[in-house]
């Protein structure tokens, strides 16, 4: 049975054991055993969390329902120039061929196998 949070207007909070069938139901004050609603907690680390991580955790939230899409219009706003993302140019490939049809990377580290 898991453990519902209560509220009574005397006495303050009270948690108890509840069948999951009836964790809508009041339950009854320990100390007065007047009937209380039941109350959801919000955890205080995320009230005093600072504007910064509460937006990033508005922002995971909300990706999970608008992903990002990954068009060139939404990555030249996001992104400043040179960060990697974006690949005007097509790089040129510093491969060379050798006369017997296999090939080196001169520009590669030495220990790497050619394909």
């Amino acid at each position: 049975m898991p453990l519902y949070d209560y509220k009574c207007s005397d006495h303050g909070l009270f948690h108890e054991l509840v069948p999951m069938d009836n964790h809508q139901q009041p339950q009854s004050c320990p100390s007065c055993h007047k009937l209380c609603a039941r109350i959801i907690m919000m955890a205080p680390d995320f009230l005093d969390m600072s504007k910064e991580a509460r937006n990033a955790h508005s922002t995971n939230e909300r990706s999970q329902h608008e992903p990002i899409t990954s068009s060139k219009e939404s990555r030249d706003t996001k992104h400043g120039s040179g960060c990697g993302c974006e690949h005007t140019q097509s790089k040129k490939s510093k491969v060379m061929y050798l006369a017997d049809g296999s090939k080196i990377f001169p520009s590669q580290r030495p220990w790497m196998i050619s394909h």
